[in-house]
Order: C-alpha cells, then sequence, then structure tokens
C-alpha cells in the first residue's frame, strides 16, 4: 500500500520521516517543495514527490496531511489543485491537523460523495513527539476506517484514541489544549508573583511538583524560561488558532469559556509584541513586562 503525507512543516516532516523509516511507501507533498526533496532524497527507495495534493491522491490509498489552519487544510484536500481532485474510492484521508470540527464535517461529507473516507485525527506532543514517534492522535470517525489505518498511525504515536464519530476527535484535542493553555496561564501568573517577591524560581517549581499542584506541562516547560529559551516546539500563533476554535466549538455548543477567552487574549498580546512564532511558553514575557519582572534562574 502507498501511503500520502501533505504538510512538512515542524510537525509534519519528522512524522512522514518516521513513516518512511517503517518502510512505507509515501508520495510527499509540501507547500515548501525542497522539503519534500530533501525528505525524499534520503529515502529514495520508498518516498515520491508530487507537485500537488492532487498528484498525491492518485497514488495512494491512505493520505495524512499536518498542516497549520482549517484554510490550509481545506484547499489542500478540498481546493483547486486538492486531494478531491483524484481520490480513489476506498481511500482515506486522515487530517492530523487541529482545524475547524465544522470544517471535519464539510470534508468528511464531500469525500464521501468520491466514495473515499475522511478521519480527524489531530496529535498532540508538540516537535519532540513528532521527532520522538510518541506522539498522541485523537481520532474521529468511522470505526471500521480507524482500525483499518490504526497500523499507520502507529509509528507517528504511541497512544491512539478513537473518540467517536466525524469530529469527535478534533472535540477531545480542543479540549485538551483548553486545559493546557490555561494551566500554562496559571504558571505564567504564579511564577511571575513569586520571582517578584522574592522567591527563587526552581525552588518555587520544586515546590510546585511536590504538591497538589503538581503537573507535567510545568515540569517540561520551566527550564525553558529559566534558560530564556523560547526556541519553537509549539507557537504562540498555532495555540492562539486553536483557541479560538474552542471558543467557536463552544460558542456552537452554548458552553461558557469565560478564563479560556482571557487567556487568549494573554495569546494575542504576545503576538501583538512579536513572540508569535516563539514557543507557548514566551507567553510569560507579557506578564513579566507588564510586573517589571524577569523570571529566570539565579544568577542569570
Amino acid at each position: 500500500m502507498t501511503l500520502g503525507f501533505l504538510g512538512l512543516g515542524i510537525m509534519g516532516y519528522p512524522m512522514a520521516r518516521n513513516l518512511l523509516a517503517a518502510g512505507q511507501r509515501v508520495a510527499l507533498w509540501s507547500h515548501t517543495a525542497a522539503k519534500a526533496v530533501r525528505l525524499a532524497g534520503d529515502y529514495a527507495e520508498g518516498a515520491a514527490v508530487c507537485e500537488t495534493p492532487a498528484e498525491v491522491a492518485a497514488q495512494a490509498d491512505v493520505i495524512f496531511l499536518c498542516v497549520g489552519d482549517t484554510a490550509m487544510s481545506e484547499a489542500v484536500t478540498l481546493g483547486e489543485g486538492g486531494l478531491i481532485e483524484s481520490i480513489r474510492p476506498g481511500a482515506v484521508v486522515v487530517d492530523c491537523s487541529t482545524v475547524a470540527v465544522s470544517y471535519a464535517h464539510r470534508a468528511a461529507a464531500a469525500l464521501a460523495e468520491k466514495g473515499a473516507h475522511f478521519l480527524d485525527a489531530p496529535c498532540t506532543g508538540s516537535k519532540p513527539g513528532a521527532e520522538g514517534g510518541t506522539l498522541t492522535f485523537m481520532v474521529g470517525g468511522d470505526p471500521a476506517i480507524y482500525e483499518k489505518v490504526k497500523i499507520y498511525l502507529e509509528p507517528m504515536g504511541k497512544q491512539l484514541y478513537y473518540c467517536g464519530g466525524t469530529g469527535k476527535g478534533l472535540h477531545a484535542k480542543l479540549s485538551q489544549n483548553l486545559i493546557l493553555s490555561n494551566l500554562l496561564q496559571a504558571f505564567n501568573e504564579g511564577m511571575v508573583l513569586a520571582s517578584k517577591a522574592g522567591v527563587d524560581p526552581e525552588l518555587m517549581v520544586e515546590i510546585l511538583s511536590n504538591s497538589a499542584a503538581r503537573s507535567g506541562l510545568v515540569s517540561f516547560k520551566a527550564p525553558y524560561v529559566f534558560r530564556r529559551d523560547f526556541s519553537t516546539n509549539f507557537s504562540v500563533r498555532w495555540m492562539h488558532k486553536d483557541i479560538g476554535l474552542m471558543l467557536e466549538s463552544a460558542a456552537e455548543l452554548d458552553v461558557p469559556l469565560p478564563l479560556t477567552g482571557l487567556t487568549r487574549q494573554i495569546f494575542q498580546m504576545a503576538i501583538a509584541e512579536g513572540h508569535g512564532e516563539e514557543d507557548i511558553c514566551s507567553t510569560i514575557k507579557v506578564l513579566e513586562r507588564m510586573a517589571g519582572v524577569e523570571v529566570k534562574k539565579e544568577g542569570e
């Protein structure tokens, strides 16, 4: 079976590489063609570079995509030169992007008219998870189709969760990111407050790690903040986009999200201050500037 992969960015490139490393044949497409050429050069036996998503669809039985937002996903799947132009009957499109739930339903319906299938399968784990093949996937769609393609998700992820029908994977991912982004904001506020009061930040994190406030997110992100390393694992811009999708979904379901609305404004401020392409932990800079303090290791 030939697979396809669209989108070779910070997440997609290592995900596609892991499929190739597992011995799969993969037809590749990226908006930046040089990325596909570079990856194919490392796996000459199994990789093919395609000029359009439609060319990928003409070759592949299962097609993965990991792109930035709903508009990009819609363009490569349903737009001109998109997958739908040459999708094979029985083929499966597995969208690993975090996109609007309403779009997932549109894509599933449009592909069904061509005799093809759609799964929403957003993932979490950021850049390290993509590189290590340890992502967590949350999948929505036909359970029989999920069982058919699960074997191809396994080189990319270690935790696979079937969440229900179309859109349910996205609902799960947005809920997970909602909690993550609000936890990050709580960390930002607490650490800025402690630092302004003169408490050693490393001591503060040790206290958190041995209390009911213990958090894997805090343990992972704190060292980056302390050494002022804001290189991107998951950018402010993309999380801001995801928070917008959370609020959109909440409006459709009549669910109030007051805390999440405030968190999005902090992310908006971070973007306005020029941190949009940095890692999400850089949002602490907004509060640092307002408080006149910097959270860092003593002596630095």
